[in-house]
């Protein structure tokens, strides 16, 4: 099985390097390993290039934004399922991918997701919250629940059928194209009860009070859009999941 796994960057190079390591040290080697970097100004173009003979696809290009550049990813990739390693993240250890196509080849579902652990952005040994996904259950959609992106992987044939992420969200279309993807069509999964990915907090959506508002009507907004009825406090419980996890 091959898996394609996809960096999207832009002027951060600080970490690219930490995130491209942490890719080519997995002990899983039949990865196909794609970078799209936003056309960085900042040096990361050239820490990339340091890399270039060991990742499989390197493209350095102006895009439309975040969800537009993983979008061109997806329609690079070969493998036959499709994940994603941000440069802010790291894999939780050696042994990530392995556990991840071991969960597809021992289940058979179109998708797999496991744990998450937020870390400082200066010391990724420091857990700032710890998002325990636990199983799936199609209903905990209405409560606010959804599986961590970061640990998200799905047979690239998903994607040709169902779509690819919808750029008309500024910060929600991953919360989108899991909704769509679980819950509006069903597409099988199973839950892999280990910490495989470590993500620097400072996500674009939680940054200000403002933008985790703004992410909130998004949230709401992307029912609307697929032609789901949420309950009533279905987008108030997602953000109130999360304070659990700082426990």
């Amino acid at each position: 099985m091959k898996i394609s796994i996809i960096t999207i960057v832009y002027n951060n190079r600080e970490t690219i390097a930490d995130t491209v390591e942490s890719v080519l040290g997995q002990s899983y080697h039949n990865i196909e390993y794609i970078v799209i970097d936003g056309l960085s100004t900042d040096g990361t173009v050239e820490i990339l290039k340091g890399y270039e003979n060991r990742i499989t696809k390197l493209v350095s290009e102006k895009d439309g934004g975040l969800y537009d550049a993983i979008n061109k990813g997806i329609e690079l990739a070969t493998g036959d399922v499709i994940g994603f390693l941000h440069s802010d993240d790291i894999f939780h250890s050696q042994e990530s991918v392995t556990f991840i196509a071991e969960a597809f080849k021992a289940n058979g579902t179109d998708s797999v997701y496991g744990d998450l652990l937020y870390v400082q952005k200066d010391n990724t040994n420091k857990i700032v919250r710890n998002w325990v996904s636990g199983n799936y259950e199609r209903k905990n959609f209405l409560l606010g629940w959804m599986p961590p992106h970061p640990t998200f992987y799905v047979k690239r044939e998903v994607y040709q059928e169902l779509g690819l992420y919808n750029t008309y969200f500024k910060s929600s279309a991953d919360y989108e194209l899991m909704l769509r993807f679980l819950y509006k069509h069903n597409i099988s999964t199973s839950y892999i009860p280990v910490k495989l990915v470590k993500m620097r907090v400072g996500g674009k959506s939680n940054v200000t009070l403002m933008n985790r508002i703004l992410a909130n009507q998004e949230d709401h907004q992307a029912w609307v859009i697929n032609g789901l009825k949420p309950l009533f406090f279905t987008r108030f419980f997602k953000p109130l999941c999360k304070l659990i996890q700082f426990i």
